[in-house]
């Protein structure tokens, strides 16, 4: 067995070229640490600008989120170049390369948070809805934007609940924007007797409604007639509010009791729905004879007999005629 030749001495020897190499990379390092705080300061300065030139045109999101990209941006090209600064055998080129093959894996794995914050960085440029719009998901959630970030978009519903939606969910599919525009409409359809007047209905609730705080007078509010049906005349009323929610719920309430008394007042009825029920009887005397019967109800005008006093009555009265028969035939013949 072979004996293994320990010597301490190399051991100092390698760590006292160590020590040289860095004591002579010193000054390198130092160049380095000076270039990096360099971009670091600049990226700081310029992500500020980016911020600052978003907020003056009212676009404060997106003033965040390219303020951040251009400050990262900056910040990964003083790393690199301080890289090749403390070691003068490496390239810019082979970094750029490195990161070139690395952002490939990168993208796989984290596929999903790259195009959220894609479909954000997008979100931010086009703007179809700014913070503070109140908008309906596809997925139903709806409510008031709090902030678009780079990877999700935050709302508030209305009962106070946090919502975070992927920014590729609100980019690739169908998003409702209440606020989009200064007006909204709201309607509502009501029921009046069919023997009322139509025309004196329409004009009531055209009045009540252009009455209500919180209606716009132009448009102006409006009534058609859009069903015959089968207990009352249905009249749809029609009228515009401001486009956020608060507004079109409270509105829609006070609208909906001032036509109320309206009517009320006014004597339209606005009639209950009403139906019929018909049970039929089929234990009755007339039971599948349909010339006799229609759903249920006799044509003779009178109340049908059970089935078992009718069958006892016709016995009965078969019985009568038999023994009136028989009467006659014993009676003796008179000369």
């Amino acid at each position: 067995m072979e004996e293994v030749d320990a010597n301490p001495g190399l051991i100092f020897d390698k760590l006292d070229a160590w020590l040289d190499g860095f004591f002579r990379l010193l000054p390198n390092i130092g160049i380095a640490i000076v270039v990096f705080l360099i971009f670091l300061a600049i990226a700081r300065g310029v992500s500020g600008l980016v911020r600052r030139a978003a907020r003056h045109r009212d676009r404060p999101s997106l003033g965040d989120v390219g303020g951040s990209l251009a400050g990262w941006m900056l910040i990964i090209v003083g790393a690199m170049l301080a890289v090749t600064i403390v070691v003068p055998s490496m390239k810019p080129g082979d970094l750029i390369a490195g990161l070139g093959v690395s952002s490939v894996a990168i993208g796989f794995a984290f596929k999903d948070i790259l195009q959220n914050m894609l479909a954000g960085i997008l979100i931010l440029l086009r703007q179809p809805f700014e913070v503070g719009d109140q908008i309906v998901s596809s997925s139903g959630h709806e409510g008031t934007v709090e902030r678009i970030e780079t990877r999700a978009t935050i709302i508030k519903t209305y009962d106070g609940r946090r919502v975070v939606i992927p920014n590729a969910d609100i980019y690739t599919d169908s998003v409702v924007v209440n606020t989009a525009f200064d007006k909204r409409r709201s309607q509502y359809d009501i029921g009046v007797g069919c023997n009322d007047d139509w025309n004196e209905s329409r004009r009531i609730m055209v009045e009540a409604c252009a009455g209500v705080s919180g209606v716009l007078s132009d448009p102006a509010p409006e009534t058609i007639p859009v069903e015959l049906g089968d207990f009352a005349n249905v009249i749809r009323l029609r009228w515009w509010t401001r486009p956020d929610q608060a507004s079109v719920i409270h509105t829609r309430g006070d609208v909906l009791q001032a036509v109320y008394k309206a009517l009320d007042d006014a004597g339209i009825d606005m009639p209950y729905p009403t139906q019929v029920q018909l049970f039929h009887d089929q234990t009755d005397e007339h039971d599948g004879d349909r010339a006799r019967q229609r759903e249920g109800w006799p044509t003779t005008g009178d109340d049908p007999k059970p089935r078992r006093i009718a069958d006892a009555l016709e016995k009965s009265a078969a019985k009568t005629t038999s023994k009136a028969k028989s009467t006659e035939t014993k009676a003796p013949a008179t000369s």
